[in-house]
This record gives structure tokens, C-alpha cells and sequence, in this order.
């Protein structure tokens, strides 16, 4: 089974920046979308951004301005920049993609954590 596996998370104050990246351990043939995911504690998990395979792409309402996703194709990466970190910004990310057969693939979180 492919795994993902999302690097860049860390402390960072208020208005900061992060950059987070994904990658995966394998080959994940015909992927259908590439998102970024987040969890607060106590809270449900949320789409935060989403980019389909014609690159389509998708953001939530509150990081819209804010976040960036992007891909390598070539390099089955993809990227999350976050600009102008706000403490409720602050959650577990989790890289997804679902592939041709609509296989879900999940990384196992990374912190991101904005505070002064």
C-alpha cells in the first residue's frame, strides 16, 4: 500500500508562514484529486484545499487569500503554502488523494501550531 507522508509542520506565530509538502512512497496510478485536510482538536476533519486532476482547485472559505495548493505531477508532491497564519489556523494537516479506482490514501498528520 502507498503511503503519504506530509513534512513542514511546526510553531510559528501569528501572521507567519508554513509550507507544507506531501509525498508519496509509491506510485499512485490516475490520481483523481491531491487535498490538504486539517483537524482542531475537538473539532470534525475539513477539507482545507483541493486540486483535481484538470487542476481544478478548491479552498475553504476561511483560508481563501491565505493558503495555496500546488502540485509536481511528475514527482506525485503536493504542496500547501500558508501565508498570514492565524491561531485557528492551528490543527493537525493531513495530505489525501483519491486515486482512478477511488482509493482513498491518507498521510498521518502533521502539526501545525500558530501561537505566540
Amino acid at each position: 500500500q502507498v503511503q503519504l507522508v506530509e513534512s513542514g509542520g511546526g510553531l510559528v506565530q501569528p501572521g507567519g508562514s508554513l509550507r507544507l509538502s506531501c509525498a508519496a512512497s509509491g506510485i499512485i496510478r490516475g490520481v483523481r484529486s491531491m487535498d490538504w485536510y486539517r483537524q482542531a482538536p475537538g473539532k470534525q476533519r475539513e477539507l482545507v484545499a483541493r486540486i483535481l486532476s484538470d487542476a481544478t482547485l478548491t479552498y475553504a472559505d476561511s483560508v481563501k487569500g491565505r493558503f495555496t495548493i500546488s502540485r509536481d505531477i511528475v514527482k506525485n508532491m503536493v504542496y500547501l503554502q500558508m501565508n498570514s497564519l492565524k491561531p485557528e489556523d492551528t490543527a493537525v494537516y493531513y495530505c489525501h488523494q483519491i486515486d482512478r479506482y477511488y482509493v482513498d490514501y491518507w498521510g498521518q498528520g502533521t502539526q501545525v501550531t500558530v501561537s505566540s
